[in-house]
Order: C-alpha cells, then structure tokens, then sequence
C-alpha cells in the first residue's frame, strides 16, 4: 500500500509541479497585474462565491462514483447512463442558487454577467470531474493524471497568445474568463472521448429512486465540501462586499491567496491517493500509524519550511511578483503562509475521518470552522482590512486542524502520535530559528534558498523525522 501511494504520488506531483506551477507562476501572475488589483479582485471575489456554492454540481457524487466502480467495473455503463442526467438537473439547481444569492448580494449588471460565465465554467468543470472519476474508477490511473492537468495546460497556450495579443489592445478580465471556458470545453471533449473509448453508454435512463439513493449516500461529503468550501473562500466575498473598494481589497488579498491556492494543489493529491488506502488498511484492521507518519512529514517539512522562507521574505518575493500594492500583499503573507501548513495537514487528517466514516464529526468540525470565520471576519475586516481576513483565515485553520487531529487519536498509536507532535516542534522551532539567524547576515532573499533547503535536510534527519533507510525498509516489505 505504502508503495503504491508514493509511486502513484511522484507522478502526479512531477506533472502538477511542471505545469500548475507554470501555469500560475508564469500565466496567473501575468494576468493578475495586466489586470490590476481591481479587475482581478472582482475576478477572484466572484470566483469565491461561485466555489462556496460549486458543491450542489455534485453533490458528493464523483466521490460515490469512483468508489462505486472501483468496486464493480461492470456497472459502469448503468452509473454513467443515470448520472449524466442528474448532473444536468444539478446544474439548473446550482445556477438558481447562484443568481438568486447575486440578486440577494445586490450585485451589479457586470458583476451578473461574469458571474454567468464562471458559473458556466464551474459546470463544465463539474462534469470533466465527474468523467475522470469514471476513467479513475476503471484503474486507469496513468491517464487519469495526465488528464488532471489538461485543463492547465490548456490555459497556458490560449493565456499565453492572449497576453501577447492584448498588450497593444488593453485587456480585460473577461478575455480572460472566457479563455477558462474554451480550456475547459476542450478537456471536456478530449476527457469524454477517452471515456467513450474505454465504455460506452447504451441509453440515457432517468431512474428517480436511484437519484434518491445516490444523493442519500453522498450528501455528508457534500455538505462537508460546501462547509469546507465557505471558511476558506468566504473572506474574498465578505472583503468585496464590507469594505469601500470592497474590489480592490478583494485584489490585494488574492495576490497574497493565490499562492497559496497554488500549492495547496498538492495536498489535495495527497488526499485523492490516501483516501483509498486509508480506506482499505482501516477495512481491513490493519495499523496505519506508519503510513500516517510518512505522509504527515512529507507534507509538514516542505510547507513549514516554506511558510518559515515566506515570512523573512515576504517583501522581496511580492515585489517581484507584482507591480501594485505589493507591500500590503506582503503584509499578510506569511499569516496565509502559516494557514496553508495547517490546511495542508488537514488534508492528511481530514482524510483519515473520512475514510473511516466518521462524516458526521468532519462536518460538525467544519460548521464550528465556518462559524468562528464568519464571526471574526465580520469583526476584524472592518477594523484590520485584508489583514484581518488573513488573521481570521489562520486561526480558524489552526481551529480545524487541532481538532481533526483530536478525533483521529483512536486510529493512531499514542506512541506515534506523540513521536509526530514533539519531532514537528523540534523541527519548526529549530527552523525559525535558524531561518531568522541566516536572515541577520544574508539580506538576499534568493540566497537563503540554499539554506532553506539544507536545513530542512539536516533537521528532518537529526530527528528521524524522514530516514531514507525506513522507507528503503517499508517499500522491501511491500514488494514482499
């Protein structure tokens, strides 16, 4: 198992670091300053709102899916002939939704007419998803990575001819929206011809009581994603609508946002390759502290360290990436970087609940964390502003990562447990501190790179945190 997750997960990342990274570094950047802090923040505020709502596209359904036909290949043809209808009836059901809360927001004629088009896109994205849990579900899982970054891929070719093309012309964030929708029509396309290929649908049925039976089983993983989905976008929305220039703030705070948005694709891959395991080694009473431990270091050791390289060069990397409000960015990147290592860890944790069925306890968890977020945003973004958003955004991902790791306790061993809270505070402490020394002395910030690096080496190894031998031993027992 421990195997086949480390395999599985250096493919999918050495395809995402190459593309998504390209695609954000080198497109999204691009975009956010042709675009200006304005433009781009009722971009990134609209985004919000329509992921908040995004989950009534699918309603826990690709996760039901994908475990569905990994257990019986042969009933593919019945699950993909239904669903592809109830897709469509959720699709109306989600775009009502969307309006009638803009209409409630007194959202603006442009602000509608975007908002249609991203509504649009989150569709058709929905069903590309909902596709590829299809080929994911058949064991293609080499096709299904490469087609997990198509869509990116995608964006960079048509974003690329569009930002050379616009730079004579003025730009727009429409351009820009629109160039989404003919990447993702595109993927689509290409997605439902390798599915086709591999199966075939016999005939389009609508069987309302199988409707009822898939939706009973897949709403708590629905109403967790839309919990999830609220305290970690809500504060672009609440920034654009509390404060004057509500725009604009929304636009300096996603330039510090999505960068962590960026890299929180990878513990979303983590999560997509344990779920499975989890799930099997909990069903069949094996002990999963070891793999637990592996995957925790090797989210936790990369992320501290660099939210720790953020924070003593938060200035130098904004000022680089952007050529308006870049100090206030900077400002509140290191508080988002450090909320980026606990929504990284909840990914390992969150996934553990999951896969050992206890929804119910992820999603009291999430409605305290939307609670708490909701609460404080309303009290410090009109005292603090975007700062205050990146404050309420920390603590309520500290809140929800504490308490996941509270409930996934009994699946633990204590002794393990407790080897994973003292070697992660060695660590990070031993790191700051010595990231702050080096600070002192070498005011380059691309210098410190280097030593970033070394450090986290030389750390992970001194408290056995990663030991090369271990998992050289782990993977000979798998093979066996």
């Amino acid at each position: 198992m421990i195997q086949k997750f480390l395999s599985n997960l250096f493919l999918l990342l050495i395809l995402n670091l190459i593309i998504k990274l390209l695609w954000f570094f080198g497109i999204d950047r691009t975009i956010q300053n042709m675009a200006g802090a304005t433009e781009y923040g009722l971009y990134f505020s609209l985004t919000g709102f329509s992921i908040v709502f995004s989950i009534l596209l699918d309603a826990g359904i690709t996760n039901f899916n994908n475990r569905a036909i990994s257990r019986n290949k042969n009933r593919v043809h019945y699950y993909l002939s239904n669903i592809i209808v109830l897709k469509f009836l959720l699709g109306i059901v989600y775009a009502i939704i969307c309006f009638f809360f803009a209409l409630i927001f007194n959202y603006g004629e442009r602000q509608i007419w975007l908002l249609s088009i991203i509504v649009g896109n989150q569709f058709i994205n929905s069903l590309i998803l909902y596709f590829r849990s299809n080929i994911s579900g058949l064991q293609l899982f080499f096709t299904d990575s490469l087609l997990s970054v198509l869509d990116k891929l995608l964006m960079i070719v048509f974003c690329s001819f569009l930002i050379f093309d616009t730079f004579n012309t003025g730009f727009s964030i429409e351009y820009f929206i629109l160039a989404q929708t003919a990447s993702y029509v595109v993927t689509l396309i290409i997605v439902s011809l390798v599915l086709w290929h591999h199966t075939r649908i016999n005939a389009i049925s609508i069987d309302l009581r199988y409707y009822k039976k898939i939706l009973k089983h897949s709403y708590p993983f629905a109403l967790l994603v839309l919990l999830m989905a609220l305290y970690n976008r809500i504060d672009a929305v609440m920034l654009e609508r509390i404060l004057p220039q509500g725009a604009t703030q929304a636009g300096i705070y996603a330039q510090a946002f999505r960068i962590i948005d960026a890299f929180s694709m990878f513990g979303v891959l983590f999560a997509q390759l344990l779920l499975p395991i989890f799930s099997k080694m909990l069903k069949m009473k094996e002990d999963i502290s070891e793999l637990l431990s592996i995957a925790f270091y090797l989210i936790f050791i990369p992320t501290l360290s660099l939210a720790n390289y953020c924070l003593f060069n938060s200035s130098t990397i904004m000022s680089l990436m952007y050529h308006e409000n870049s100090q206030i960015s900077a400002s509140i990147f290191p508080i988002l970087m450090y909320g980026f290592v606990c929504i990284s860890l909840v990914y390992i944790f969150g996934t553990l609940l999951t896969a050992s069925g206890n929804l119910r306890l992820l999603n009291y968890v999430a409605i305290a964390s939307v609670a708490i977020n909701v609460i404080l945003n309303l009290i410090l973004i009109p005292l603090l502003g975007v700062k205050g958003a990146a404050i309420t955004s920390l603590i309520t991902q500290i809140f929800a990562l504490l308490l996941q790791i509270y409930l996934s306790k009994k699946y633990i061993h204590r002794a393990t447990l407790k080897d994973m809270i003292i070697k992660s505070s060695l660590f990070g402490t031993s790191h700051f501190l010595l990231m702050y020394a080096a600070s002192m002395y070498i005011k380059q910030g691309f210098a410190l790179i280097g030593l970033v690096i070394a450090f986290s080496i030389i750390l992970a190894i001194t408290f056995r945190m990663v030991s090369p031998a271990s998992i050289k031993r782990i993977l000979s027992k798998s093979n066996s």
